[in-house]
């Protein structure tokens, strides 16, 4: 296997308490991975310390072969301040930011590859609208046509289908699809394991420590969802604080 991402004896921690802790595992090149687990697992934890917006405690996460340029991130909605005074078309604009960077101008082309890339999402003609007047699911949309844009060989996505209607969630997981076939690594955190089992071929079960990572069908098996729920119910919020890295 040719690692995209590999993850030796990570632990990260979140307000000083441990989210992820010691986890060993690698994320294939062109692989397409759902990651699962029970609330708190560390699963949103995860994809952050690989983007490196939180510290690593202990361990390490590699993935020396990538730029902070090659990984595009979609974090949560709840995350995102929507009542920001920009239209769609502005936020399809900023897939570009890493050619054009702060001071370059958006040409005829870029504005005509948004366009497109709003097209591809069904939402061309929503172009001029203020993002605070889409739904959950037409702003899920904008968010992945802005990830069209940015060409990304790695894509996280955390919760990516969350609050959106059925159909906006098998639209953009067309998307998801298209760039498995064009061998970009996939992550998302996902909380659906009948979505997981039909489109995921491979699965990470976290809670807090690995469970369970490799195929799909392997993965979300009874014993090992029993497992994890046990991991769960055993969790102690009052455990003591990591410690502070130099």
């Amino acid at each position: 296997m040719n690692p995209a991402i590999r993850v030796e004896n990570l632990t990260v921690c979140y307000d000083r308490h441990p989210a992820v802790h010691h986890l060993s595992g690698a994320f294939a090149s062109g692989s397409l991975t759902a990651i699962v687990g029970p609330n708190g697992a560390g699963k949103s934890t995860l994809l952050k310390a690989i983007m490196g917006l939180l510290p690593v405690t202990t361990g390490r996460i590699d993935h020396a072969a990538l730029k902070r340029s090659d990984i595009a991130y979609l974090p949560q909605q709840a995350q995102i301040d929507r009542q920001f005074p920009i239209t769609v078309l502005d936020v399809v604009l900023l897939g570009h930011w890493r050619r054009i960077g702060p001071f370059g101008a958006v040409t005829a082309e870029l504005e005509s590859r948004s366009v497109d890339a709003l097209a591809a999402v069904e939402l061309a003609d929503f172009r001029r609208r203020p993002i605070r007047s889409l739904s959950a699911g037409q702003f899920q949309r904008v968010l992945f046509a802005r990830m069209l844009l940015q060409d990304a060989r790695l894509i996280l996505l955390d919760e990516p289908f969350t609050a959106i209607d059925a159909r906006t969630t098998a639209d953009l997981l067309t998307v998801v699809r298209a760039w498995h076939a064009e061998h970009r690594t996939v992550i998302a955190v996902l909380h659906d394991l009948e979505q997981v089992r039909t489109h995921f071929p491979e699965t990470l079960l976290l809670a807090r420590s690995g469970i369970a990572w490799g195929q799909t069908d392997r993965v979300l098996t009874p014993d090992h969802l029993q497992r994890a729920r046990r991991m769960a119910e055993a969790w102690d919020e009052n455990a003591p604080p990591c410690a502070v890295t130099p």
